[in-house]
């Protein structure tokens, strides 16, 4: 039995309209399904948890990244597997997972794909799926959920980048690698990444992989002026791995702070005075490639 949890205001309207769809191509299959639709924040937990409960076998989200990770949060260590259906601005998730990016589409994907084990993070007690980070990306989602009022897609993020680029100043940052001994330095960009793709399409972690039960941690040193736009060029490029500013590494675990600091959660920005991450391999199952 497949359970399916829509938004239907995720992507200005786009979650009614996919939702719709994808219910129509159930009946069509003569699939067994419940559709079940979100009314509140945090209540795509609550339906997929109980949707796991009741033996569904798998729960489709439907919406962006907010509900693919709500969703995920009520089936995290249970056999019921999650299949992600974008319909949201940025779709970043599904990008990992190797999935299309049109609704129908995703759900033949999820369909011919059976669920693998997949990692997820938690930050501070509290669970993430995608990817966490502080400096650059916080300011690039300042000013992207600004921009959102005008244009959809990708647009908002390039814009939320380029004001980032020419505005945003490193932060004195302090970190410590599997609990390892305390670094401090100034940081332009900090990612602790369980999959590689934010802000609409942004490579932050290009080599990250979901099952390997390891993060991918990115941090990028301040950068002089006029290598700013060569460097954004090369992020979009997938290439902030080689920058010269980059220090790279996989860990199980993580620990940074910085003064004021606010850390991006899967598209939530939160204050936290102190960020401790960790791994937890394998406690979602996942339609996925």
């Amino acid at each position: 039995m497949i359970y399916v949890v829509c938004n239907p205001v995720a992507g200005n309207g786009r979650g009614r309209k996919a939702g719709e769809e994808i219910e129509a191509m159930l009946k069509e299959k003569g699939i067994p399904f419940r559709m079940l639709w979100t009314e509140r924040p945090g209540h795509a937990s609550d339906l997929a948890k109980q949707a796991s409960e009741a033996g569904a076998e798998t729960v489709l989200s439907i919406g962006g990244d907010g509900t693919a990770f709500e969703t995920a949060q009520g089936l995290l260590g249970s056999d019921t597997a999650l299949g992600v259906i974008p319909a949201g601005t940025g779709n970043d998730f599904v990008k990992t997972l190797h999935s299309p990016k049109e609704p129908k589409a995703a759900l033949e994907f999820i369909l011919s794909h059976p669920p693998k084990k997949t990692d997820a993070g938690e930050i501070n007690g509290r669970m993430f799926l995608n990817e966490i980070g502080t400096g650059f990306d916080v300011s690039v989602l300042d000013y992207a959920e600004k921009a959102k009022r005008y244009c959809r897609g990708l647009l908002p993020y390039l814009y939320g980048v380029l004001q980032t680029l020419f505005r945003f100043r490193s932060i004195p940052l302090t970190y410590s690698i599997d609990g390892g001994e305390a670094v401090t330095s100034d940081a332009f960009v900090v990612a602790v990444a369980n999959g590689g793709i934010i802000g609409g399409g942004i490579p932050i972690a290009p080599e990250a992989k979901a099952d390997d039960g390891l993060f991918d941690v990115v941090i990028v040193g301040k950068i002089k002026k006029r290598h700013l736009l060569a460097r954004l060029a090369g992020l979009m490029q997938g290439k902030i791995l080689s920058f010269p500013e980059t220090t790279f590494v996989r860990a199980s675990a993580v620990t940074f702070s910085a003064p004021h600091m606010r850390v991006n959660i899967d598209g939530e920005i939160v204050g936290e005075p102190e960020a401790t991450a960790r791994i937890l391999p394998g406690v979602l199952w996942v339609h996925r490639a």
